[in-house]
């Protein structure tokens, strides 16, 4: 039957209004009604139209159904099939694949003369296809939508033929009132109605042209029946590159074009929509072009720039749309729809600055999100802290890496080199909460670790003596004590941790050290007053808060403050603890970089650093009132833990310049990566215990695995350097290893050596000894090759030093000596001093007067130097068994069978 088409086109066209595009008379049919997206999409459409699909099909499915709110949609193998049990139908949406649209459409003009709309969803049609499709379709009568389109749309009419326009709640952006849209993106869409709501617009009808290379329905085809619809008083139009479809367009009523796509002018292939690939003259700029000569303005729309005519305005931004619009219709004469919903301001449902204190420009605030969606995030609010994903993590780390590169570590993405520059509590601190503390977060950090690491009386430290007394190594010395920490030393400080996560752990605080109106939960204090109170004065506990409250202020200690006031009881030691360290790691919890088993468990960690420092200084040095000659009052309001670990370490305090020197070493040693010995024991210790249940982790069990996995090749080591350069030194005059006036010619010196290992090394090669001795922490496997070569490490540190004034003569005479080595030929190239060096010549500084004093032997200085490197290590190591708790699986640092052998 021949169908009689607009006399104004030459070939066929049967919409004559916008109005009549999706009708409530409309009946559809769905090819491949259960397919993913049609499955999806379709039940969606079908309730918002008051049911205008009559059947899908899908071959071999004959008989199914796909439900909906308001009934079953029948499913057939066939349209014919579908015809013959009697339904009738006048538009077909195709979600077929692509090299089966042709063929589908094809069916639907056979069997069904009365058909008068297909609308393809499906992208990426051939071109060829496309051409067939459009032929048949002229013959027969038939308007064609798409392909890779999202449909139709009418606000007015409540329909919906075709893809997701107005997503889940079309209702919610279909929103009745004077402006068509004509779009070759199918989200924009939605997103320009939105966006036009918020200027006070509704609209009339909604088309997803798609942009295939072939677009069937274009704008000239829309903006005749745009002409003929009384409802629309205005049009926008969202161009992409590609095609002349906007060339030449006219309209006795107001538009407003969206052009966007100028970065496309440079690419050769398509990009996003298959057909948006510009040829000669099609490009964005030219499009923009054809828009401003028509609208005759001289440029763009913008705010700054309102550009526009009464025949309307050229905007790149779609987010300029509606005031475009708005002032475009006010030179018509003509007023919003409605008045404004809402505006198009950055409303952000979450937000996370990561710790970083922002200005208050970019410090984005939260908005509670409309329904349903505030439902949904109140009950993500419920979802406290981080949750991790376990898996094997033989090899593998949340907690550090080594870049091998640059050789550089990280831990918690921070490189060791930054975080040398930190404090050894800061770093004690980020390596438990992933982020550093503020001043006021040290100041209680030490107060922490200094008041427990005082040994006096204490089994740990009985131990460690017994230990030392029958020769064993530092870090076995430590392993010993550490054992003695279980979890029954801090079990009471982590239930007051709980008690007070359970009490705050929904409530919006995230800054514990500001103002918190917490009356409202001094109610369940009370329910928890076993836990978190004592029913005697601890003047200890007292002086603990009153210290806190002087430094600054702990929301934390505030309450517990007002509980035990309300309550008449008094502040424990316990309870002091748990609101130290959940101020140091609120902050972090709620930004969910941390557990709360990690929360909770802290207490346990801070007791455990207090013991491996406080086991270092001999009995001798601890009494119930001093600490190696130090009050302990003035230690534990006073002191740095730095300072504490020096004292502990080398029986007197440090200059400040020694402090900072210590600080950076204990920085530089913190982790290698997770393949280093140290770190797969600890590692090792937490997967036997079963992670997946993390309360029976022994965490003190974890720094054993550490300690255990430390010696005198791994971290005992340390000390050749050292012995090295005692050999150098030790008949010098040297006094002071930070004095630049120390008379030394260190260029000699360091060439003498260099000469006499040239002999040595000559020698031992013409005997075939290829063994022979390396000097130390000279050339690296990954720093060589060049003329001159550098570790960029120990340029950092060295710069670093020079940058404050400090001097140290033995790292200058390192740098002589890998010149020396070049000068007398037994090198080819001038090699880099490595990081070893550095580590080996602060140690070696630190002790030099007492050691040129006799106060100190070589078997002292070795001591020392593991005991450093056992302190730095410490660090990293507690943020792998605290990284696997979290995330490993049980027993996942096995090795297979299959890649164990047995060497005879």
């Amino acid at each position: 039957m021949h169908k009689e088409g607009i006399k104004e086109f030459p070939y066929y066209v049967g919409i004559n209004s916008l109005d009549q595009l999706a009708t409530k008379e409309d009946r559809v049919v769905v090819l491949n009604i259960l397919g993913n997206e049609s499955s999806t999409v379709t039940p969606i459409s079908h309730e918002y139209s008051g049911g205008n699909i009559v059947f899908g099909t899908g071959p071999g499915k004959s008989g199914k159904f796909l439900p909906t709110k308001i009934g079953k949609i029948p499913v057939y193998n066939s349209i014919k099939e579908g015809c013959e049990a009697g339904h009738k139908f006048n538009t077909v949406i195709v979600y077929l694949p692509p090299s089966g649209v042709k063929d589908g459409v094809a069916e639907a003009v056979r069997h069904n003369p009365d058909l008068e709309k297909v609308i393809i969803l499906t992208e990426k049609v051939s071109v060829k296809d496309a051409r067939i499709m459009r032929a048949i379709c002229q013959t027969n009568g038939v308007d064609l939508f798409g392909g890779n389109c999202l449909g139709l749309a009418d606000s007015w009419k409540h329909v919906r033929i075709g893809g997701a326009l107005g997503g889940n709640a079309p209702e919610e952006s279909l929103i009745k009132g004077s402006v068509a849209l004509f779009s070759n993106s199918g989200n924009f869409t939605t997103t320009i109605a939105v966006y036009l709501a918020t200027g006070g617009w509704g609209t009339t009808t909604s088309v997803s042209s798609g942009k295939d290379v072939y677009i069937q329905y274009g704008p000239k085809e829309f903006l005749h029946a745009f002409g003929n619809d009384d409802r629309s008083k205005a049009a926008v139009l969202y161009s992409e590159p590609g095609g002349y479809y906007e060339q030449g367009l006219e309209s006795d009523k107001p538009i407003v074009a969206c052009v966007v796509g100028r970065w496309k002018a440079r690419l050769t292939k398509a990009c996003g929509h298959a057909g948006s690939l510009a040829g000669s003259g099609d490009d964005a700029f030219a499009k923009e072009r054809w828009f401003m000569d028509y609208f005759g303005v001289e440029d763009v729309y913008t705010p700054e720039t309102p550009f526009c005519s009464k025949k309307g305005a050229l905007v790149t931004n779609i987010a300029h749309i509606p005031e475009a619009l708005t002032a475009v219709m006010k030179l018509n004469g003509q007023e919003p729809d409605f008045a404004p919903k809402g505006n198009l301001d950055l409303k952000c449902w979450f937000a996370n600055n990561q710790g970083i204190d922002l200005p208050p420009e970019l410090d984005i605030k939260t908005e509670e999100a409309i329904a349903p969606y505030n439902e949904q995030i109140a009950a993500l609010d419920k979802h406290v802290g981080a949750q991790f994903r376990r898996e094997t993590l033989k090899d593998s780390s949340g907690a550090s890496m080594m870049d091998p590169k640059t050789q550089v570590s990280r831990i918690h993405n921070t490189s060791i080199l930054d975080a040398s520059t930190h404090t050894f509590e800061a770093n004690l601190v980020f390596a438990l909460t992933h982020q550093y503390p503020c001043e006021y977060g040290e100041k209680i950090a030490n107060l922490a670790l200094n008041g427990y690491v005082n040994q006096h009386g204490q089994p740990t430290l009985a131990v460690a003596e017994a230990s030392r007394a029958n020769g064993n190594s530092p870090n076995t010395v430590a392993a010993g004590a550490v054992s003695v920490v279980g979890k029954k030393v801090a079990e009471k400080a982590m239930e007051a941790s709980q008690a007070l996560l359970d009490i705050f752990q929904y409530e919006k605080m995230t800054d514990p050290c500001a103002d918190f109106d917490y009356s409202h939960l001094l109610g369940k204090g009370a329910e928890q007053e076993s836990v978190l109170l004592s029913g005697e004065e601890n003047e200890c506990a007292t002086g603990w808060a009153e210290v806190m409250n002087s430094a600054g202020k702990s929301v934390f200690v505030s309450y517990l403050q007002d509980l035990a006031k309300k309550q008449g009881k008094f502040l424990s030691l316990d309870s002091m603890m748990a609101a130290t360290w959940m101020t140091l790691g609120w902050a972090s919890l709620k930004g969910k970089k941390i557990s709360k088993d990690t929360l909770v468990r802290l207490p346990w960690y801070s007791r455990i650093y207090s013991t491996l420092v406080g086991i270092t200084a001999p009995a001798a040095s601890q009494s119930d009132k001093t600490f190696c000659g130090v009050e302990m009052k003035t230690l534990i309001t006073e002191f740095s833990f730095t300072r504490t670990a020096f004292l502990a370490l080398m029986g007197r305090e440090p200059s400040d310049n020694e402090l900072y020197e210590f600080q950076v070493l204990l920085g530089l040693i913190i982790t290698n990566g997770p393949g280093t010995i140290s770190a797969q024991g600890a590692k090792g210790a937490v997967s036997a215990d079963g992670p997946e249940q993390p309360e029976r982790v022994q965490i003190n069990k974890g720094f054993i695995g550490f300690l255990t996995h430390t010696g005198f090749a791994h971290g005992g080591n340390g000390y050749e350097a050292a012995a090295f350069l005692i050999k150098q030194f030790k008949d010098t005059n040297l006094a002071d290893a930070s004095d630049k006036n120390h008379g030394l010619d260190l260029e000699a010196m360091a060439l003498n050596c260099a000469k006499e290992y040239g002999d040595y090394k000559t020698k031992q090669k013409s005997i075939g000894n290829l063994a022979f001795d390396k000097i130390p922490c000279v050339n690296h496997p990954i720093f060589k090759g060049k003329d001159v070569n550098y570790d960029p490490r120990e340029v950092f540190v060295n710069k670093l030093f020079k940058d404050k004034g400090l001097d140290n003569v033995f790292l200058d005479y390192y740098h002589q000596l890998v010149n020396g080595l070049f000068k007398a030929k037994v090198s080819k190239n001038v090699y880099c001093v490595n990081i070893d060096a550095v580590i080996a010549v602060i140690l070696l500084k630190m002790v030099w007067k007492e050691f040129k004093a006799g106060k100190l032997d070589e078997r002292d200085i070795e001591s020392a130097s593991f005991a450093t490197f056992l302190f730095g290590r410490m660090i990293g190591c507690a943020a792998e068994i605290d990284d696997h708790t979290n995330r490993g699986k049980n027993m996942d640092t096995r090795t297979a069978a299959s890649k164990c052998s047995f060497v005879s």
